[in-house]
């Protein structure tokens, strides 16, 4: 039976999850996740796409990104192809690194992309694994409230959507994905 095509729409954003095959670990070590990340700088080069949330789980991974210029199918295809080539051969296995397909969710409104990137962010909290998400090493959380400059990420495309300079930025995200209750007034599209 052939799959159904995906819909690309270049100017939005898509909450993507891929997942170990069988549910195994996709990182087993330390190095699989710095490697994962190095992957993701380096097809960015080659297909580029802007990633404005990740979360690095041991089975699992989570990506809120957009691709202008080239279908995310493609991004994704380049980026589970490179890592699942880095794994086999690091592991000395052959075969399926992920379980199927990627899942994705496209994301209509910024309100939307707020809460797939704190849903992200809270991942390891919720699985139990940080009491604090900003504990959590293999997230762009810590980014987002420490950090001015990471190349991977466009942080301003959660930061334009609070208020303020760019430190009252941080901390209202902070208090939005912790669920402390702040107002937000915001267009409802993206740019």
């Amino acid at each position: 039976m052939p799959r159904n095509r995906r819909v690309w729409i270049p100017e939005y954003f898509y909450h993507i999850v891929c997942r170990g095959n069988r549910r195994d670990p996709l990182f087993r070590e330390d190095s699989d996740f710095r490697i994962f990340l190095y992957l993701l700088q380096h097809v960015n080069k080659a297909a580029p796409f802007e990633l404005a949330s990740y979360c690095l789980m041991t089975n699992h991974f989570h990506l809120l990104l957009r691709s202008k210029n080239q279908p995310t199918s493609k991004v994704m295809s380049l980026i589970n192809k490179r890592y699942a080539d880095y794994f086999n051969n690091k592991y000395d296995l052959t075969g399926h690194v992920f379980e199927k397909r990627y899942f994705d969710k496209l994301i209509g409104d910024r309100y939307g992309v707020l809460r797939i990137s704190q849903y992200i962010h809270l991942n390891p909290v919720e699985a139990g694994i940080v009491q604090k998400a900003e504990m959590y090493r293999w997230s762009s959380y810590r980014y987002y409230l420490y950090t001015a400059d990471e190349r991977l990420l466009s942080m301003n495309t959660i930061l334009e959507s609070f208020p303020g300079g760019e430190l009252e930025k941080r901390e209202l995200y902070r208090q939005f994905t912790e669920g402390e209750d702040i107002r937000l007034e915001m267009e409802s599209e993206y740019k």
